[in-house]
């Protein structure tokens, strides 16, 4: 457990809640070192009750923490910054940013300080333990980015990238998760189509996509190689591979990755 730092997560939505929750669960963090702010308190009732730190109070919160996580939506942060400004302490204070499409140097330039800031994005399946976290900073030192790490590893598997590859790491990892969930879905449509009840053919087109990313994971393969495994000659796999690739599978994944890529880029500078 880490008896000396404390954490404030403002805008305690699913991923702020998941990673609260994941720190202790691992056993790193006691939930009385955590305070989660949210303006509605009543729907973190069940988390006070609990044992954490609730409060609507953005401004108490990180007066008493160490490690601020800031978990808003793009267009409510410059608020929020403003109203935090005057307690953050560049010699105390490590910010951490899951917001899309903000980088570090904005942060520090709205607060106008020199404050240590990493920024990181998760994805949905933090809930469940399993994000696919990228960390990311201009300023931080190594021993503040190895305590964010250590953060997010309790929820899943983290990695540390440039900060230029971040809105990248947005449309791939985060969005991602939509897309392969689409994907699966497409799959049990099929399935339905073929002669299978619908909950059993998600629940196997599920399990199939769940051994496909186990077997490149654990194998440390590449999907070529899966797939070769599994395609023969005048087969019915290859088939069904060419005939997805004619109406255009790859490419429209591709495309759907770059276009968020695109949004995510200009999210924190719409008005």
């Amino acid at each position: 457990m880490n008896s000396e730092k404390t954490i404030a997560i403002l805008g305690s939505g699913n991923i702020g809640l998941s990673l609260a929750k994941g720190l202790v669960k691992a056993g790193i963090y006691q939930p009385e070192q955590i305070t989660l702010t949210r303006r509605n308190i009543a729907a973190l009732a069940e988390l006070g009750n609990a044992g954490y730190q609730i409060t609507s109070d953005n401004l108490q919160a990180v007066k008493g923490a160490n490690i601020i996580v800031l978990a808003v939506l793009p267009q409510q942060l410059k608020k929020l910054l403003d109203e935090i400004k005057e307690a953050i302490n560049p010699a105390k204070h490590l910010l951490i940013s899951i917001i899309t499409g903000v980088a570090c140097i904005d942060i520090r330039q709205h607060l106008d300080m020199d404050v240590q800031v990493v920024r990181s994005m998760p994805n949905t399946a933090i809930a469940i333990g399993q994000s696919m976290t990228c960390i990311a900073s201009d300023n931080a030192s190594v021993v503040n980015l190895s305590i964010v790490k250590e953060l997010f590893d309790t929820v899943g598997v983290t990695i540390q990238i440039n900060e230029e590859l971040m809105t990248s790491a947005t449309a791939l990892c985060a969005c991602g998760i939509a897309f392969f969930l689409r994907s699966i879905r497409a799959a049990s449509q099929g399935g339905t189509e073929i002669g299978f009840h619908a909950h059993d053919a998600l629940k196997m087109a599920a399990q199939t996509a769940k051994g496909a990313a186990d077997l490149l994971l654990q194998l440390a393969s590449h999907p070529e190689q899966e797939i070769d495994k599994v395609t023969s000659p005048k087969g019915c796999t290859i088939a069904g591979l060419n005939e997805m690739e004619h109406n255009g599978f790859s490419s429209a994944m591709i495309k759907g990755i770059k276009m968020s890529a695109d949004i995510a880029a200009v999210l924190y500078k719409r008005d």
